[in-house]
């Protein structure tokens, strides 16, 4: 267990549907991660944009990707988790995936599919929330869309890390900035957000604003639309303290999600 986190965002361009290209320049901005970093975060579909091309992208559980993001694991000694497209069992998830050092993967498959996109008719949604247990600290994933519905990322189960990675556009950017925010205030947990930035193959602009909020949802680390690599430090002190002294989760609503 350790009292501190020390996390790294990449913030970064994606090559339309090229893997190989994004992986590629990813490797380039890893080089320039810290060795004292022990979280690293991509974004959503970090290997291809937001994408509704599934069939020639998705990758299994042992493809390229995941054996790509285990070799980064193991040497950096460090978690490092995105999005990418999977198939499994003849279906298709825009699956967030968590590589530990030692190369133990934990999942969660996107809840809210993005229906104006066509997300919808060509993912399988996620039936379960996950929790993630690293290092002392519990991380709840969530993927984009998912920032939308408060309901389903309501912390009933004490997470410390709300964590979502985005490929969210400039024209909606202000709801971004906005609900991030309210996540963190409140679920009285840090709120951490990555987004992409530059354009993708329909002429979509991202302008980034990948990043972390403190539990009363101050801002800690912040980045505009450049690729960059962000850094911050969390505080598990930091959450035990203003829990104690503003105890408002304890009036929380109890309830479980079908």
């Amino acid at each position: 267990m350790t009292n501190t986190l020390q996390i790294a965002i990449i913030q970064t361009h994606l090559v339309w549907e090229n893997a190989t290209a994004n992986r590629s320049n990813l490797d380039v901005l890893l080089h320039q991660v810290s060795d004292e970093t022990q979280l690293v975060i991509l974004p959503e579909m970090f290997t291809t944009g937001f994408s509704m091309n599934p069939v020639p992208l998705a990758e299994t559980m042992d493809g390229p990707t995941v054996v790509w993001l285990k070799k980064w694991a193991q040497q950096k000694h460090t978690a490092i988790c995105g999005s990418i497209i999977i198939t499994e069992n003849n279906n298709y998830y825009n699956r967030f995936l968590f590589v530990k050092p030692d190369g133990a993967i934990v999942f969660y498959d996107k809840r809210h599919r993005f229906m104006m996109a066509g997300e919808g008719e060509l993912y399988t949604a996620g039936k379960h929330a996950v929790l993630i247990e690293y290092e002392g600290w519990k991380l709840f994933p969530q993927i984009c869309y998912d920032l939308r519905f408060p309901v389903f990322a309501r912390n009933t189960v004490d997470y410390d890390v709300i964590l979502y990675v985005a490929n969210w556009p400039k024209t909606r950017v202000a709801a971004w900035d906005a609900l991030l925010k309210a996540r963190a205030i409140e679920n009285m947990s840090y709120a951490i957000g990555v987004n992409r930035v530059g354009l993708d193959g329909n002429g979509l602009e991202y302008v980034g604003h990948s990043g972390v909020y403190n539990v009363l949802g101050n801002e800690i680390a912040f980045a505009k639309a450049e690729e960059t690599i962000l850094t911050a430090t969390l505080s598990k002190s930091h959450i035990t303290t203003t829990r104690k002294q503003l105890p408002f989760l304890e009036d929380r609503d109890v309830f479980t999600l079908s």
